[in-house]
């Protein structure tokens, strides 16, 4: 049974390690028909070649195989999948065996023979600690979130596009390829895709192909063995096996070092690997996403990319488009940030003026809805008032300023203000700025204050 036709929630990846082929057939075929995947096997060695060559959720393990004790074989297993859950059986049950069992590793115990009844308590006590695990691990995600929650809804039809495709092909396991400049949200778009498959409760990883060096990058995704090259001092399983029924985001392919190239090709399409150093071929399943903010068809024609895996990766391809193309979607985004960097800073900033509101909007955003991040994070860590002004903006992001003139048309408040704003730029200090302007400091803080200043 393969991972794709269990739409089960919470099924779980069994080995069952025993030497008795009665017991291997009949817990396998219960198991089977609970909706698990199941792998059996009858030996220590074989048990560990499995779990080296595949993720397991879940691991019955025999006490006693053949000549060799199951108790030994706990630690080995917890080294080589620390995130399995080990459950010890045996027809010498004991207290001491079982206290024994416990303190190396395994989280539960059941005694030979046993029926239905007791696997299936097993079973639902493993489902609950891996849904408590989940929910834990999302609650810390929600903790340490470095930024406000995304946000797809769009006034654009090409951004309303971009997002329908993607909740389209996330019920798939398709390829997905993601185009569009950089800052536009591809990697948040990948999450999304994933959360929206039925792989939501498996790992998400994300592998930034320009960030290292061929080999290191080639360790980072297909893992390595220890001692496989100067400074791998222990075994790395590699994403890959990290994120084993899960989604990687593979982010600006483009950059993949040509020689990597064939060996994803291999991996996409026989789904097979070797880690750095090993001779063992691995498999995995995976979800591939990619991304890029270059034409790789291009890169192609450039020698810098294989054609055949640029078509490999094409199956699905959704164009983000840049936020200069879509203003009017740039309000929404900046109060959901303000909302996130508010309650990151301990602030209760109401809004933004309306002179800011129309610098944000009339801006380009060449880093796009990342430099639109930068943006609100600085103006909320500036802003002492109730509403972000135009003040609180970086120069970048304000008009360009007309200054106002003796005998222009304009009033004699807009002279004021314009003469105060000149005197503070070229003051050290407001005290300064108060004894030119021939005022007190108490008046100018009315007069900076009425004038946004």
């Amino acid at each position: 049974m393969s991972m794709h036709e269990r739409n089960i929630p919470l099924a779980l990846r069994i080995l069952i390690v025993d030497d008795e082929a009665n017991i291997r057939k009949t817990l396998g075929i219960y198991l089977e028909g609970e909706g698990h995947y199941v792998k059996a096997v009858s030996n220590a060695k074989d048990a560990l070649n499995e779990i080296g060559t595949e993720v397991f959720d879940l691991v019955f393990l025999d006490l006693r195989l053949g000549q060799t004790n199951g108790l030994d074989l706990i630690p080995d297993v917890k080294t080589a999948a620390p995130w399995a859950k080990i459950v010890v059986i045996t027809a010498y049950a004991s207290i001491d065996t079982a206290v024994e069992a416990i303190q190396k590793g395994a989280i539960d115990y059941i005694p030979k023979p046993f029926d239905p009844e007791n696997v299936a308590i097993i079973l639902n006590r493993i489902q609950q600690v891996q849904s408590m695990e989940q929910h834990i691990s999302q609650l810390q995600h929600d903790l340490t979130q470095s930024g406000p929650e995304p946000m797809f809804s769009s006034k654009y039809a090409t951004m309303q596009k971009a997002v329908e495709q993607a909740h389209q092909v996330a019920e798939s396991d398709a390829i997905v390829l993601l185009r569009g400049p950089s800052g536009t949200g591809k990697t948040v778009l990948a999450k999304a895709i994933h959360s929206w498959s039925n792989r939501s409760d498996k790992p998400f990883g994300v592998i930034s192909c320009p960030a290292l060096q061929s080999e290191l990058l080639e360790s980072e995704l297909f893992g390595h063995v220890k001692g496989a090259f100067t400074g791998a001092i222990k075994d790395n399983p590699g994403r890959i096996a990290m994120c084993q029924g899960g989604t990687i985001l593979l982010d600006e392919i483009a950059d993949l070092p040509l020689t990597l190239q064939p060996k994803l090709l291999r991996f996409i399409q026989e789904k097979e690997y070797e880690r750095v150093g090993d001779h063992r071929t691995l498999t995995a399943d995976i979800r591939i996403i990619a991304a890029t903010n270059v034409d790789l068809q291009q890169a192609v024609q450039d020698g810098r990319f294989r054609e055949d895996l640029y078509y490999r990766l094409n199956v699905f391809e959704i164009f983000i488009p840049p936020l200069s193309e879509r203003p009017d979607d740039v309000q929404n985004m900046a109060e959901n940030m303000l909302a996130f960097f508010n309650s990151q800073n301990h602030k209760s900033i109401a809004g933004f003026t309306e002179d800011a509101l129309s610098a944000l909007k009339q801006h380009c955003w060449p880093g796009n809805i990342r430099e639109l991040r930068n943006v609100i994070e600085r103006a909320v860590i500036l802003c002492k008032l109730d509403a972000i002004s135009i003040e609180n903006l970086p120069e970048t992001i304000r008009p360009a300023k007309t200054h106002a003139k003796l005998g222009d048309n304009i009033s004699l408040d807009k002279v004021e203000e314009e003469h105060i704003r000149r005197i503070l730029a070229s003051t050290k200090s407001l005290q300064e700025a108060a004894d030119i302007l021939g005022i007190d400091q108490a008046t100018l803080w009315r007069k900076r204050k009425a004038y946004d200043i």
